[in-house]
């Protein structure tokens, strides 16, 4: 099976640059799954009911999110609905809506896709490494042999730490949160793939997604500053894994970028 996971989806721009190009990229690279991370696709940040209708109906499988995941409370009754295939961070507070998880059916094989929040860095979250075997025994008891996880974390450490801990027993480990592409994309020992950092989908023109001059203005002066989103240009960044579907494994991870 060819994965494509998109890194973090930002602001309109980020959308609408998607709407034009992931039809063409699916094609191309024979694409079977897609998992996008739309935490940041809303206009500001965090995620709408608009944005991620949008983000599904041009061809996304399941979206993940991350911190800003639950920003805007209009996506409150939509992560409620077990229908809408987007999950949120699994090791957030009981009390927090939706799940952390999904099950998705694609044929012959059964494609379980994970939503971690590492702590670093990161608003209080239940320790990952304590939290995240009870989710893959479930994904694997629901006969889930492709098992994806979204660890959305700031610490490179921390990420690379989990790859480790999760190696052999789930197909990718893929990390978000700090929309810089890394290059150390590889296949563990265990047959997982694992990248730090997948990056953005969005204005590349800027600081991390948002205007160069505000992120700039926030730095010099210590004040607080209401971010906006440059819309153009953009560019997609996103990784490609093959899997063995008979077991689960990882057979390659390519990075790829589109602009």
């Amino acid at each position: 099976m060819h994965i494509l996971f998109i890194g973090d989806v930002v602001g309109q721009g980020g959308c609408e640059f998607l709407r034009k190009k992931l039809h063409a990229v699916k094609t191309h690279y024979a694409i079977d799954f897609t998992v996008v991370n739309a935490e940041n696709s809303a206009v500001g940040n965090g995620v709408t009911p608009y944005s991620a209708d949008l983000l599904l109906d041009i061809g996304a499988d399941v979206l993940t999110l991350g911190n800003h995941g639950l920003r805007r409370r209009e996506i409150y009754e939509y992560l409620e609905n077990e229908n809408n295939p987007i999950i949120r961070p699994y090791n957030l507070h009981a009390s927090a809506p939706g799940r952390g998880y999904t099950v998705i059916h694609k044929g012959a094989v059964t494609i379980g896709v994970l939503n971690m929040m590492g702590m670093v860095g990161m608003e209080s979250v239940d320790n990952p490494f304590n939290t995240i075997d009870k989710a893959i025994d479930t994904l694997k008891e629901e006969g889930c042999r492709i098992i994806l996880v979204d660890f959305h974390a700031e610490a490179t450490a921390e990420k690379r730490a989990m790859g480790f801990y999760l190696d052999g027993r789930v197909s990718a480990v893929l990390g978000t949160h700090t929309h810089v592409p890394t290059a150390d994309e590889q296949i563990l020992a265990g047959g997982t793939a694992y990248i730090t950092d997948v990056g953005m989908t969005g204005p590349m023109d800027s600081c991390i997604g948002v205007k160069k001059e505000l992120a700039i203005e926030k730095m010099k002066t210590l004040l607080p500053v209401r971010f906006e989103n440059p819309d153009f240009p953009c560019s997609m960044q996103a990784v490609i894994i093959e899997t063995d579907d008979s077991n689960g494994k990882a057979l390659s991870i390519d990075r790829i970028e589109v602009s």
